[in-house]
């Protein structure tokens, strides 16, 4: 007869027999994908063949990014360049290594560590000056984050910044690549914060968290296009596991921000209305295995799900979300929810060579594939490659995107693929593509220069069109089926060109001064629609800032 205390046992047991089954340093404190020195250079290291490295979801942890770079200070045949940029890094991340003090051991305003407790504590601060039209913004920001471990298995990170801009930089309905924010607005300037954290528990074979944290799935050097980590950051869980080297699977469930006023829910107060959001999630796998040394295949799904509690089934992360849609909700669009799927595939196979491309899947249909006036490839596709090592420190980058029309978008308000109404995709949202050329120079450590050129074009915004035309004003719209049969791009209604200088100085470990100056040519129909106003002009452009931490 199994008492109380035999079933409290039991899962006790279990938990110590899969989360315990080995020993090291919690790996599961993530590194903010804002840091990108130590991920440029773990992409360099990957694509020189020194390391093999799946790159389609970020953050890494501390613990990993720690072992990538001792696993690299072994490799003989290292220029001088990367061995300096490695013992740089390794000055912060060698705290992964010991619970001892490290010699040489980074700047840190507060380090405390001992056999069971680590503890590290920075400030964060910088400030960015824009130029542009013959006008000046400028961005700054302040506060602070700490990180450490308790014990081998537990991690936990947290982190506040306080931003002020003089004039209102983004926004849900610009097209840019920026990380969006929820503006308290004071006329023209903008304040807002952003507040990070999670706890994590890490064993031998993979990390389970609960975070309110930026993350970014999919390849690419200019943006993703399945989980971009423009949004502001929301809260979720996360797992993450690899029972074998060449396996490996991701998981999140992630409670996201309709901004949808619930009617119903809402209810009046003596001065007042208490306005009530729509629930609004997201759960979302990626499985990825590795054929051969260097060549990496990905496939998963996700599910935007609103209106209702959190299903348990979707927080099974090896699930088809669709087909349990289909068995909760039916086939109807009204009842059902917004499922997708994405696949990925990565070759560093020749040496300073990667080839990759991700594919997002909003709706396809086989049966209507091949007809103009009936298909429905709601789609995202980014295909790219990257050169390195020509001459040392120097990196040659292609990549092309394209989002079909109604990619990423819903014709239901809590479905749509946003958080804060912020698109969770490709920046430039859909009916849209981009080419992105870029020549990257990284002569000595910390030194990094970019000249690049991009060139974004935008067509009809379709979703704006069926909540407000008629087929009158619209007749190459069927609108007994208004979604199928949607030309993409027939007309380019916002072409944005830039051609860039950029280049930053990491002075000390998380510590940079920076400067771009740009060239834009904006034209279009809807030329004054998807940008700020002081970023909105054709012409020089220009920005240079100071920032230590992330």
């Amino acid at each position: 007869m199994l008492t109380k205390k035999k079933l409290i046992f039991i899962p006790v047991l279990f938990l110590w027999g899969v989360f315990l089954p080995g020993s090291l340093t919690a790996q599961g404190v993530p590194v903010s994908v804002d840091n990108f020195g130590v991920y440029e250079l773990l992409d360099e290291l990957a694509d020189m063949g020194v390391i093999d490295i799946n790159t389609i979801a970020r953050p890494y942890g501390r613990k990993f990014i720690s072992d990538r770079l001792v696993e690299a200070s072994a490799y003989d045949e290292l220029p001088s360049r990367i061995k300096n940029e490695i013992a740089f890094y390794m000055r912060d991340y060698q705290k992964e290594q010991t619970r001892e003090t490290p010699e040489n051991k980074r700047f840190d305003i507060f380090y405390y560590t001992d056999s069971l407790f680590q503890l590290t504590v920075n400030p964060i601060v910088g400030l960015e000056v824009q130029f542009s039209g013959g006008e000046m913004a400028y961005h700054r920001f302040n506060g602070g984050e700490l990180y450490g471990t308790i014990g081998e298995h537990f991690g936990f990170y947290a982190s506040l910044r306080d931003n002020h801009e003089s004039e209102i930089l983004g926004g849900p309905d610009y097209l840019m690549s920026r990380r969006g924010a929820v503006y308290k607005e004071d006329d023209d300037s903008g304040d807002y914060s952003e507040a990070r954290g999670g706890i994590t528990w890490s064993w031998d074979w993979g990390v389970v968290g609960l975070h309110k944290n930026s993350y970014q799935w999919g390849y690419g050097y200019n943006g993703t296009n399945i989980f971009s980590g423009n949004t502001p950051s929301h809260a979720f869980i996360s797992l993450s596991v690899s029972p074998v080297p060449w396996f490996r699977l991701d998981y999140m469930h992630g409670w996201l921000v309709s901004e949808v006023v619930d009617s119903v829910a809402s209810f009046s107060y003596y001065d007042g209305t208490r306005e009530i959001l729509a629930n609004k999630y997201v759960a979302a796998n990626l499985i990825t295995v590795r054929p051969l040394k260097g060549l990496y295949v990905s496939a998963g799904n996700s599910i935007v799900y609103a209106d209702t509690n959190v299903n348990p089934a979707f927080l099974i992360p090896v699930m088809f979300y669709k087909s349990v849609d289909h068995t909760y909700n039916g086939a109807s669009n009204e009842v059902g929810q917004n499922a997708q799927m994405f696949f990925g595939v990565s070759s560093r196979q020749i040496r300073n060579v990667h080839l990759y491309s991700t594919l997002f899947v909003d709706e396809i249909s086989i049966n209507r594939m091949f007809d103009k006036s009936q298909q429905s490839n709601y789609i995202s596709l980014k295909a790219g490659g990257r050169v390195s090592n020509l001459i040392d420190g120097a990196a040659f980058t292609f990549e092309y995107t394209r989002n079909h029309p109604m990619v990423y978008q819903h014709k239901i308000p809590t479905t749509t693929w946003e958080s804060n109404r912020y698109n969770m995709g490709h920046y430039l949202q859909d009916n849209s593509d981009e080419i992105f050329l870029s020549l990257k120079y990284r002569p000595v450590r910390g030194v990094r220069l970019e000249l690049s050129h991009l060139l974004a074009r935008k067509g009809k915004d379709y979703q704006e069109i069926l909540k407000a035309g008629t087929e009158a004003d619209y007749p190459e719209i069927n609108m007994d089926e208004p979604r199928w049969g949607l030309p993409f791009m027939d007309e380019v209604r916002w072409k944005f060109r830039k051609t860039e200088l950029t280049g930053s100085w990491q002075i000390i470990n998380d510590g940079y001064l920076y400067f771009s100056v740009s060239h834009r040519k904006i034209s279009g129909v809807d030329r004054e629609k998807y940008l700020p106003a002081f970023l909105n002009e054709n012409g020089l452009s220009g920005k240079f800032g100071i920032n230590y931490g992330f």
